[in-house]
């Protein structure tokens, strides 16, 4: 999902902003006929905050994905097919942190390049958001068949196939984000430039009817359809089984905890998706609407911070990931009280005070014998 700038590569949403007889920052005039949908804009100290934003949540993209896939390598949980799926999605989600914000950001700056390579750039970036999306949609399968088939799980969802599933969600994204690249950006592009380098804009090398029809339409929407429906199936599943057993303290328990954390993953993906979606479709059908510009920023925010919070909902609700963070912190805090208490036992072995008021400081000279040397202090 892309967030569409006239004078930039944007990142995870689509949207197509304009501001009247201006040009501004994330909400330009577009003077071509793919331009439309005017909202207002938004005062300088708003986009300083709003980029502040943006840089926090790329940091927590890069942190919180490499901390589940050290973790995930840590504990040899590889070999388990789920967690091929956690760390497929945590290397996607890292890479919008990583690459895809830094390159939105970058581009503001109105570099001018030769069109092909502006045209990668924003297809580029379209990628690991297709293999986010994707992946999420196989963990909701692979949950899927934990709960409708427990007993055959393991032998059909096997280490092997979750790897070759994974690999299928990155091949069908990039195929899908880089196809644009086989001939469907806008050609009217490179006759209105001179020369073959233009300053690279989101719109002039990527068509809208590419972004909101097969992208939004027929890569977004049909996979939130198929989760929905497979949660709810999920839901009902644990419930109906539920509702047939002898019921004790910790069956209820682990049913609930279940159950919420499948409720979890729905919405939260629900709350940073739709609106944003909600919004960019409303403008692109009707133009005359006008559209706040803290309401866009607000939608676009929500839709980048689902990289970083899918860490929380896949990772730190599996207990053995859970654990494996506890191991890496304590590690990390043993190591510094460790640096801590060797650089105090050294400056006690190098300097001891005297009855006297002086200060005997020992100095070892290499191949010689110890000296002491008196400093009076003052």
């Amino acid at each position: 999902m892309i967030l569409l700038r006239k004078r930039s590569v944007g990142v995870k949403a689509f949207f197509f902003l304009g501001s009247e007889n201006k040009t501004h920052f994330l909400f330009p005039t577009f003077t071509h006929t793919e331009a439309f949908s005017p909202v207002s804009t938004m005062v300088s100290g708003g986009e300083f905050l709003y980029i502040s934003l943006e840089v926090l949540i790329a940091v927590g993209c890069c942190l919180g994905n490499m901390l589940v896939i050290w973790a995930v390598w840590r504990s040899g949980a590889l070999n388990k097919p789920t967690f091929c799926l956690i760390v497929s999605l945590a290397v996607a989600d890292f890479l919008v942190g990583a690459v895809a914000i830094p390159l939105a950001v970058t581009v503001d700056l109105h570099i001018k390049i030769p069109f092909h390579a502006c045209l990668f750039i924003s297809c580029f970036l379209i990628v690991p958001l297709q293999a986010s999306v994707l992946t999420l949609l196989a963990i909701a399968v692979d949950r899927c068949l934990r709960v409708c088939i427990p007993f055959r799980y393991k032998a059909t969802i096997t280490k092997k196939r979750s790897w070759f599933l994974a690999a299928v969600c990155w091949i069908l994204a990039s195929f899908l984000g880089f196809l644009p690249m086989f001939g469907w950006y806008n050609h009217d592009t490179l006759t209105r430039y001179n020369s073959t380098s233009i300053e690279c804009q989101f719109l002039d090398v990527i068509p809208i009817t590419y972004l909101i029809h097969f992208i939004f339409e027929g890569c977004f929407l049909p996979p939130l359809a198929v989760m929905i429906a497979l949660y709810c199936y999920i839901f009902f599943k644990i419930r109906s089984v539920r509702a047939g057993m002898s019921e004790t303290s910790t069956c209820k328990k682990k049913e609930h905890q279940l159950a919420t954390s499948l409720v979890l993953v729905l919405a939260l993906f629900i709350v940073c998706w739709l609106p944003l979606h909600t919004i960019q479709s409303i403008t692109y059908y009707n133009q005359s609407i006008h559209v706040p510009s803290i309401a866009l920023y607000f939608g676009i925010l929500l839709s980048h911070a689902n990289s970083m919070v899918n860490p929380v909902v896949y990772a730190f609700r599996i207990p053995k990931i859970k654990r494996e963070y506890r191991k890496i912190w304590r590690r990390m805090i043993c190591q510094q009280q460790q640096a801590d208490t060797n650089s105090s036992r050294t400056a006690a072995s190098n300097t001891t005070d005297s009855h006297d008021g002086r200060v005997h400081v020992k100095i070892s000279p290499q191949g010689g014998a110890t000296d002491m040397t008196d400093s009076t202090v003052k």
